[in-house]
């Protein structure tokens, strides 16, 4: 019997680009925090921004987009879901163009979703190093879904940066939806009482998770080492980067690592397949490299500095972010063996 490896891909590239690329972002985050490169005001473009800000959005923009080479250039995975992957997505663009209705809440879905979706990454990670210890494929699912979730969302919603994720409903003031305008001083206004019992707990929950799995180690169960390792370091990242933003540069953090991982999980998983498509061999590998990262890069900079007067131009943006975080949801069960 053939034992699986606990990597996805291996020791060195694991651990470079999915075990800590949450402890390099945070050190990274506050090595940079009030230096020039946060705060040092640049003109891009026409555009006023700074070193962090170009970078991170950039990067930010370059990974929703990198979806398009498991979504439409694996033709495994195309074929299971044409319509989802060509009409929804047409539709959308149309819808936002022509309704500002539509283009508001279409935002405001957006930011919220993302905080979901980062969650269930991490989560898929984390269910690809339990499958790869030799478990079942639902063992502990359900509580390491919650355990990201809570980790993730909670210090967001208790948080520091909470007023920056609500501040999408300010757009509804255009449309006069005075409601909506009116959650973000709603939701502020109670959030004293929700944010120590959310760090708190939060941490006492990544103690005793980690406590859990020793102890199921001590009787005999096969405990998947690089997932623990994984969801308490990003737990507590986290915690304290979205709860505290001690250091200013929460979103940078988050973001950072969150795009990383996805970027080198899309590259590992269909590097093959694009190799293939052009032809095979030590040339065409290099030219999926240069097709792969170049492509994604020019997009993610060109969205960043869009300006965002451009609705066509900014619809295609957000129906490219809606994409990602529901694509995202199907195309890499482990459950249904597509990773």
């Amino acid at each position: 019997m053939t034992t699986r490896s606990p990597f996805l891909v291996s020791p060195a590239y694991d651990w470079a680009f999915f075990l800590l690329p949450p402890l390099y972002a945070l050190v990274l985050g506050i090595l940079i925090a009030g230096t020039p490169v946060t705060d040092g005001e640049l003109v891009v473009a026409g555009q006023d921004t700074t070193v962090a800000a170009l970078v991170l959005g950039s990067l930010v923009h370059a990974h929703l987009v990198a979806v398009v080479f498991r979504s439409h250039v694996n033709p495994r995975i195309f074929g299971r879901y044409r319509l989802r992957f060509v009409v929804v997505p047409l539709v959308l663009w149309a819808a936002i163009t022509a309704s500002t209705w539509v283009a508001i809440t279409a935002s405001v879905v957006a930011t919220f979703w993302d905080v979901w979706h980062s969650g269930a990454q991490t989560f898929g990670f984390a269910r690809i190093y339990e499958r790869n210890a030799g478990n079942a494929g639902d063992a502990g699912r359900r509580l390491d879904y919650w355990l990201n979730q809570l980790l993730y969302a909670g210090p967001i919603l208790a948080g520091a940066t909470l007023v920056d994720h609500v501040d999408a409903f300010d757009g509804y003031r255009d449309v006069g939806a005075t409601f909506f305008t009116r959650i973000p001083a709603e939701v502020t206004g109670h959030q004293r009482y929700l944010t120590w019992a959310v760090l708190i707990g939060g941490t006492v929950f990544v103690v005793a998770y980690v406590l859990a799995h020793l102890r199921l180690h001590r009787r005999g169960h096969r405990v998947a080492p690089l997932k623990v390792f994984l969801l308490a370091t990003t737990g507590l990242c986290s915690i304290y980067t979205w709860g505290f933003n001690s250091w200013g540069e929460a979103f940078f953090i988050m973001n950072l690592f969150h795009a990383v991982q996805y970027l080198a999980l899309v590259w590992a998983m269909e590097k093959p397949t694009l190799v293939a498509r052009l032809g095979g061999g030590a040339a065409a590998a290099r030219i999926a490299a240069l097709v792969f990262f170049g492509s994604v890069a020019i997009y993610g900079v060109g969205a960043e500095l869009l300006d965002a007067g451009v609705t066509s131009l900014w619809a295609l943006t957000v129906v490219v972010s809606l994409m990602h975080f529901w694509w995202d949801g199907f195309i890499w069960s482990v459950r249904r063996q597509q990773v």
